[in-house]
């Protein structure tokens, strides 16, 4: 009897391990193949259009391009929206954190002995970045757009458009001195 129940405990503890090591080896060749394809992809990103473009749905998937000056998103060979790269006056980085694995997963999670579920779930889970464009249209009205990409793709498109001249207001660095001067007059 105390055979039986060892055994079953190792059994689980086996079940746990290889659970944990299959989730953390998908997790570092997807990391793997997202840098691969941010290298490779140049001044094209296959995205998700969220919502803000005229005339595109929402949740479109489609080639986010930089060409003639136009930032370029297309859904399709006839669907097609753009913008001045001009006209964007700020851009904002952020990501979300979406779990994966649907039922499976769940149920994965569900069956390991011991609280095994709560490593997988440190492993079940892919980053996105989210960018948040700012834009002027011909008539002077101000528009904006959100899109969603692999995670390292946003500070790609953000270094892009800086280059190719759009207005970016840089946040960062004013809050960073915003913090540097109340520290300051803590200290004082």
């Amino acid at each position: 009897m105390i055979h039986r129940i060892v055994l079953s405990k190792q059994i689980g503890r086996t079940l746990t391990c290889l659970t944990f090591l299959v989730c953390y080896h998908e997790a570092l060749m997807a990391q793997g193949r997202a840098a691969t394809d941010t290298q490779a992809s140049g001044s094209t990103l296959h995205l998700t259009h969220v919502m803000g473009f005229e005339g595109m749905s929402k949740n479109a998937n489609g080639e986010l391009s930089l060409q003639d000056h136009h930032l370029r998103f297309q859904k399709n060979e006839n669907s097609s929206a753009q913008i001045l790269i001009d006209s964007i006056q700020d851009l904002t980085l952020g990501e979300q954190d979406r779990q994966v694995g649907g039922v499976p997963m769940m149920l994965a999670k569900s069956a390991a002995p011991y609280g095994g579920g709560r490593a997988i779930s440190l492993f079940s889970h892919k980053k996105y970045d989210t960018v948040t464009l700012e834009y002027v249209d011909s008539n002077g009205g101000l528009h904006g757009a959100i899109f969603q990409m692999k995670k390292g793709e946003g500070q790609v498109l953000k270094s892009e458009l800086e280059a190719a001249g759009a207005h970016i207001a840089h946040l960062e660095d004013e809050t960073s001195k915003g913090s540097t001067q109340e520290t300051r007059n803590e200290v004082q």
